[in-house]
């Protein structure tokens, strides 16, 4: 019985430890480890030597970022730092309206969900975050806020990508 009991105490707090880690984490791209690399619609994961530009994007509780249009060139590497001067949590992530939408109707049924994605940031209340990401394909994406209700009060905003002449 004791070592049933300790077995399940272990995997208890390897789970607490792994969702911890997660969502919830304050930490930019800089202090996670290995990125994931996954080609998006918008893009891919960026590295910090091949920055471009930083766009430094305001988070507040009226449930808008600021600004919420920035325009790139297709193939540029973009830090996007986010300040949440909000007393509550926010949180950015990039991503098409559809994949938005359906992952915001995730969000409210399941509000504590954990994920962490190199396209998303969480940021306390009076933190900082950021996100690294290549836009390597052109046309019109967005980037909300999709905590349970911030994205439904209209905290999104759009990332117009302009193609660059002699791209595929």
């Amino acid at each position: 019985m004791k070592t049933m009991f300790s077995v399940l105490m272990i995997v208890a707090l390897s789970v607490t430890a792994t969702a911890a880690r997660a969502h919830g984490d304050e930490k930019d791209q800089a202090g996670k480890g290995a990125l994931k690399k996954e080609q998006k619609a918008w893009g891919i994961a960026g590295d910090a030597k091949a920055v471009k530009r930083t766009v430094t994007l305001v988070m507040t509780d009226n449930m808008r970022f600021t600004p919420d249009k920035i325009e790139v060139k297709e193939g540029d590497t973009i830090r996007l730092v986010m300040k949440n001067s909000g007393q509550v949590m926010h949180e950015l992530v990039l991503g098409s309206k559809k994949e938005l939408d359906e992952h915001a109707a995730l969000m409210v049924k399941f509000p504590g969900m954990e994920h962490d994605e190199p396209y998303m940031a969480h940021v306390a209340p009076g933190k900082t975050g950021q996100i690294i990401w290549q836009f390597n394909r052109a046309g019109n994406f967005d980037f909300a806020c999709l905590i349970a209700g911030h994205y439904q009060a209209g905290m999104v905003g759009r990332i117009t990508v302009a193609k660059v002449s002699g791209n595929k």
